[in-house]
């Protein structure tokens, strides 16, 4: 087509120029001479697009693989985004100045109900003096986390009366896929028989200033964990 349409063009332009010599006054572009130099414009700028190599895609990748890789360097839990339920990007430096208390929590474990209560109850004792805790939903123990994001999840916690925090979208907290922050906190506290979160209800210990102090067991149940939190208040 683009081929076509640039020979037509030619073949117009020399009829043009040859009557212009003959009469000056029709040196002019016919209509049908601008359509055809429109339509040979569209088709080589469409062509230049489609065989450009994906460029933007490619650096793209290798940005999101650099960061992936660069937990080991991070310098604090404030290095990391997350996401919140809603999807939305949360900066962690908004907690700076705060004990936090991060978790990985699920719906259908059997230590879910104490947890939810004790957590809950830890939000209530120790808020006002600083403490936040961070609940991320994982579904890869078991499948016990089914709930979707957002108004299901949102509505789960209601129903349980677990108020647990700022709770975020799911995450992988294992394997290749698990989630950049929850590689540097178990590269930063290391659990028994390997660094793998181990189940539900893990839980580490942050201090004031983003670095993790402590990490405990998924049965550690969480008010055992009050007198460590009250020296990092």
């Amino acid at each position: 087509m683009l081929a076509r349409n640039l020979r037509r063009l030619t073949c117009l332009r020399t009829t043009s120029t040859s009557s212009s010599m003959l009469n000056p006054n029709k040196a002019k572009i016919v209509p049908e001479q601008l359509s055809l130099l429109v339509a040979a414009y569209r088709n080589l700028s469409v062509s230049i697009i489609c065989n450009s190599p994906p460029k933007t895609q490619s650096t793209t990748n290798a940005v999101a693989k650099m960061s992936d890789e660069d937990y080991k360097s991070a310098g604090s839990v404030y290095d990391f985004t997350v996401k919140d339920n809603a999807g939305n990007d949360v900066k962690l430096d908004k907690y700076k100045g705060h004990p936090l208390l991060i978790v990985n929590i699920a719906s259908k474990c059997g230590l879910t109900k104490n947890n939810y209560q004790k957590i809950t109850q830890l939000k209530e004792k120790y808020y006002e003096q600083g403490l936040r805790i961070l609940s991320f939903p994982c579904n890869q123990f078991g499948g016990q986390m089914p709930e979707a994001n957002g108004e299901e999840m949102v509505c789960h916690l209601r129903d349980a009366k677990a108020d647990v925090g700022d709770v975020f979208a799911k995450i992988n907290v294992n394997g290749k896929d698990a989630d950049p922050l929850y590689k540097y906190l178990k590269h930063k506290q290391g659990g028994t028989l390997g660094d793998a979160i181990k189940w539900n209800f893990t839980k580490f210990l942050v201090d004031k200033n983003g670095q993790p102090v402590k990490r405990y067991s998924p049965t550690t149940d969480p008010m055992d964990i009050a007198q460590d939190i009250e020296k990092y208040l």
